[in-house]
């Protein structure tokens, strides 16, 4: 999908979205995802958080260790 299909996907999920609440907080999170520096959020990060987030991503690299999504969504239920 190219920027502008996913432009237009955006668009008509929030022209059909009518919740203000619901609105307001994609359009807080995608100004402050805007402006926000690249990085930051890793730069924040204590050694030993970077150092956990490194292992789970090389953890995820081997499909065993992955779980469905849809277990996921039933264990929270």
């Amino acid at each position: 999908m190219g920027t502008i299909e996913l432009k237009s996907n955006l668009h008509k999920i929030i022209d059909s979205i009518e919740d203000e609440q619901l609105l307001r907080a994609i359009s807080r999170f995608l100004e402050k995802r805007k402006n926000a520096e690249d990085g930051l959020l890793w730069k924040e990060l204590t050694d030993e958080q970077k150092k956990e987030v490194l292992q789970a991503y090389e953890e995820s690299e081997d499909k065993a260790n992955l779980i469905n999504d849809k277990d996921i969504w039933n264990e929270i239920k």
